[in-house]
């Protein structure tokens, strides 16, 4: 029995992690858009309603498919690292490890050029009314989620104190606002008004316009704002001391999102597309060439066998991501070989009956050892030491960010998890309305490393949206949040779908699973070795079998890990499907 049902439609569909991003994109069909106006308008309307988890500050792979042509592309969100950033000048401020909160960990806010490049090139709508439900919530107001009631109130001392831009707007009348209470962001309100009507008035035709606003985001008045605000601000970070960022007004205006191919591979009659190393993406395509060795459709689907297959494919997928991933712009990320079914084939012998507690890359590399992580603690001093975007307390998942996934009656697909400028790790920019990002904090001090930190260097990203075609025709489009477990929970939905022959929506809603032996991507970077964490609905037998075969088990709360979300096709129809868990995610089909 399903707790949400699959959704078909002949129009467009919008599956995202918030319903009122949702809703506002589905309105954009009424008005003549496709679905990548509707990405576009539901992404500016999680950046309001979602902001514990991201915002224009932030950063976004978008992941592509051209119902015209048929092709698949990247739209690259993921700013770099500023031109200051070496390792160098972090240890030069007394730091042995790239924070996880203030400005040092800023980088190039990428999101904003991201959706505006989709919205110029692929969109039909106009920038004024795609933004118009993102302006009118932060003007008069939206419900409060509950988890970003529970970090305004851990953090409520900090933006009294020490970041009252972020206080001024989330801490309405000196207090923490209750979960489900009526909360505005004027202040982001009329940054987006400033932005299209200066965007308004520049010469030309549509496409000029969304350019202008490019402009006036990178070096206009928002680009100014900010460069201000670094040039002064210190603010106490996790580092115990206050930190200037290295971030300038002429990194932004030397940036532009680009355009990428997307990194392919089959499985089982599907083509699946992912972004680039500089994300984790690959690591998915690495676990499926591992998987297609297995007849998992034979085994018990969510059995001992299965998790465990599963989970030991991760571990060697994810060795991997650790020693060799980094921005290809700037290291020799050997990709081609890393997905060569020969030595997927050769790597899958290493999985035997036991669970395995280290880390195996298949090729030469190294990565630094990862800690082994400390108690959780409310106290939001060690909040800020821990740069996961939610509030670190005793839970089994502690990822998440966002998702967004369109498709229209003409075949378009677009799905993309935007992510950083959350309110945990930075303060509010006066007179913006949003803090930066803070992804500098999945970059390395450690010498020689591909994911080394680098002036104009991408730090690599968890974010991991997916896009599947098959028969070359497009079939789903689908992402979750979950910071390093992205790549695990859309896994455990692909393979629901393909091996257990499970419909979109009752593949959404299957047990969810995960292992925590990959080092987390976030400060303070810490493992633990072995450990299985399954959704608390798991079979007492399995679990035993599982704990018989050498893995530590965490049972997490039921319906608790990862909030997948995708739309796709079903021959002529649209079909979305929406996770049920959070009670958050919401899918719209016309």
């Amino acid at each position: 029995m399903l707790d949400r049902p699959e959704l078909l439609g002949t129009r467009g569909a919008v599956s995202a992690t918030h319903w009122l991003g949702s809703a506002a994109g589905t309105a954009m069909f009424d008005l003549g858009g496709n679905a990548f106006d509707a990405a576009v308008a539901a992404a500016f309307v999680i950046q309001v309603v979602e902001p514990h988890l991201n915002g224009p500050g932030g950063d976004v792979p978008i992941l592509v498919h051209d119902g015209a042509t048929g092709e698949a592309e990247v739209i690259c969100g993921q700013g770099p690292m500023p031109e200051a950033a070496t390792p160098q000048a972090f240890r030069d401020r007394g730091v042995d490890a790239i924070p996880g909160s203030g400005l040092l960990p800023a980088v190039v806010p990428g999101a904003f050029g991201a959706w505006l490049r989709l919205l110029r090139d692929r969109g039909r709508l106009d920038l004024g009314t795609v933004l118009a439900p993102a302006i009118d919530y932060a003007e008069h107001g939206y419900p409060l989620l509950p988890k970003a009631a529970d970090m305004i109130d851990v953090l409520a001392p900090l933006f009294r104190e020490e970041w009252t831009g972020s206080g001024e707007v989330y801490l309405p009348g000196g207090r923490s606002p209750k979960p489900g209470a009526r909360i505005c962001n004027k202040p982001l309100a009329a940054t987006y008004r400033r932005i299209v009507a200066e965007a308004d008035a520049a010469k030309g035709g549509r496409e000029n316009r969304i350019d202008a606003a490019i402009t006036v985001f990178y070096e206009g008045f928002v680009a100014e704002t900010i460069a201000d605000f670094l040039a002064t601000a210190e603010p106490l970070d996790s580092t115990g001391r206050r930190n200037s960022g290295l971030l300038t007004g002429d990194d932004l205006a030397a940036w532009r999102p680009t355009i990428e191919q997307t990194v392919t591979a089959d499985y089982r009659g599907h083509t699946v597309h992912k972004a680039g190393p500089w994300s984790q993406g690959p690591v998915f395509l690495q676990q499926l060439g591992l998987l297609e060795g297995f007849d998992l459709a034979a085994m018990d689907h969510g059995g001992a066998d299965h998790l465990h297959t599963v989970v030991e494919s991760a571990k060697l997928a994810f060795a991997d991501r650790e020693a060799f991933y980094g921005d290809p712009a700037h290291t020799d990320v050997p990709l081609k070989e890393l997905l060569d079914p020969a030595y997927a084939a050769a790597r899958r012998e290493l999985i035997g009956t036991k669970a395995c507690g280290e880390l195996r890359p298949g090729l030469d590399g190294w990565f630094p050892q990862p800690p082994l992580p400390a108690e959780p603690d409310a106290d939001w001093r060690a909040q800020l030491a821990d740069g996961i975007p939610a509030v670190v307390k005793l839970t089994a998942a502690k990822g998440d960010t966002c998702c967004i996934s369109a498709s229209d009656r003409d075949g378009n697909m677009v799905v993309a998890t935007p992510s950083g400028g959350w309110l945990k790790s930075s303060p509010v920019i006066p007179g913006l309305g949003f803090p930066l990002g803070t992804r500098g904090q999945m970059a390395l001090l450690d010498e020689g490393h591909p994911n080394t930190v680098a002036s104009g260097k991408r730090p690599r990203t968890t974010l991991s949206p997916t896009l599947v075609t098959k028969d070359g025709r497009p079939h789903l489009a689908f992402g979750t949040p979950g910071g390093d477990q992205q790549d695990q929970w859309t896994l455990n939905f692909f393979i629901s779908h393909v091996d257990g022959g499970l419909r979109p929506q009752a593949a959404v809603e299957q047990r969810a699973f995960h292992t925590d032996q990959v080092p987390s991507s976030f400060a303070p970077r810490s493992a633990r070795p072995n450990r299985l964490v399954v959704e608390n609905s798991c079979p007492p037998e399995v679990v035993a079998q599982l704990r018989a075969r050498g893995h530590d088990v965490t049972l997490a709360p039921d319906k608790s890990l990862g909030k997948v979300c995708a739309t796709g096709f079903d021959g002529d129809l649209v079909l979305a499907a929406a996770s049920p868990r959070g009670q958050q995610a919401y899918a719209v089909a016309r």
